[in-house]
């Protein structure tokens, strides 16, 4: 069996996750009928301190019509330059909303109310308002950086004085949270909308929720028909996300771990250049010159192991429910043989 450290996407649902899952209750969620996506979008929302949520099919769904439904077109956004929902949401910024976005360069993915302000336009006929702050927690590209809780409330403070609305991307907040050791309702007051991913760390197979105030997720209800995204009997799916946030929370703390022990193996091996600094469940390595990043994934692979190239020298590891003790051995084994092979 492949051990697969391409991304913690790619986890199967437990037997006690399909359990719950076969013994769903559901109805036709386009007429609000599904109890059970009823049931989790209420869950979310309580547990973030929110009003109500919305369940889509993917994050990248729940933060475009985040997008949409905070802004017109013309409109501009600010975001760091790594972000996800610039770089991986196939330009669904223009293509959905009609907006320009402004890259900020964040420090490891991290953005600061100094640069919000500086980046805010003025009040020009030439110039795109500036509606919107989306904030990624944790950083992907930057390693699972996260945003510690008393700057998510300066740059929520800034954003309600500047009047710009502030969407987090919590692909992976629930990394974020056990590691800052604070609970998700300490968030909802901060943001005006939050996407809360349930495919990644918690095991779910498919499915986001976004949050916001009961009216505003109504607006995204209809956008979210207009994109696709109407869903039937879908409570299936939802009762593995209900499943996922009572059970799959806490143990994220061992995907960390793991992820800092190969951190620490990476860096004592020859042909890495450098490590970013690991703060969750991913290790974002730079290969040096001499050592071709798509011959070293192959060379993973011929032991058994699929990583991701990550762009130029780098390749990403990511820890995940699925990735066992065990399993982190034999990736120890393969990363020294292949250090040896290399000499």
């Amino acid at each position: 069996m492949m051990i697969d450290l391409r991304s913690d996407t790619v986890t199967k649902p437990t037997p006690e996750m399909l359990k719950a899952m076969f013994n769903a209750k559901v109805g036709d969620d386009v007429f609000k009928e599904d109890p059970t996506i009823l049931e989790l979008e209420q869950k979310t929302a309580d547990l973030f301190g929110m009003e109500a949520g919305l369940f889509c099919p993917s994050g990248t769904m729940t933060n475009q019509l985040a997008i949409k439904a905070h802004t017109q077109p013309g409109d501009e956004l600010l975001c760091d330059a790594t972000s996800h929902v610039y770089n991986y949401e196939v330009g669904g910024i223009s293509f959905h909303s009609g907006v320009q976005a402004k890259l900020l360069p964040g420090k490891n993915g991290i953005i600061t109310t100094e640069q919000i302000h500086h980046a805010i336009n003025p009040d020009f006929d030439w110039l795109p308002p500036t509606k919107l702050v989306c904030i990624e927690n944790t950083a992907n590209r930057a390693g699972g950086t996260y945003y510690t809780l008393l700057q998510m409330q300066e740059l929520s403070a800034t954003c309600r004085k500047s009047k710009l609305k502030f969407h987090l991307d919590g692909a992976r907040i629930f990394n974020a949270l056990v590691e800052l050791n604070i609970q998700p309702k300490e968030l909802g007051p901060l943001f005006d909308s939050i996407s809360v991913c349930l495919s990644k760390g918690l095991g779910a197979p498919v499915g986001s929720v976004l949050l916001g105030n009961k009216d505003w997720i109504k607006t995204c209800r209809r956008y979210r028909k207009l994109f696709g995204g109407g869903m039937r009997q879908a409570g299936y799916l939802a009762a593995a996300g209900i499943y996922a946030l009572d059970n799959n929370v806490n143990r994220l703390k061992d995907d960390h771990q793991r992820a800092t022990t190969l951190a620490s193996v990476l860096e004592k091996l020859s042909f890495v250049e450098s490590i970013l600094p690991v703060k969750t469940n991913i290790v974002i390595f730079n290969l040096k010159q001499e050592v071709n990043p798509v011959t070293f994934v192959d060379l993973l692979k011929q032991k058994g192991i699929i990583i991701s190239a990550f762009g130029h020298q780098a390749v990403r590891l990511v820890t995940h429910l699925d990735f066992t003790d065990d399993m982190l051995a034999n990736v120890i084994m393969a990363l020294k043989d292949i250090e040896v092979e290399m000499k």
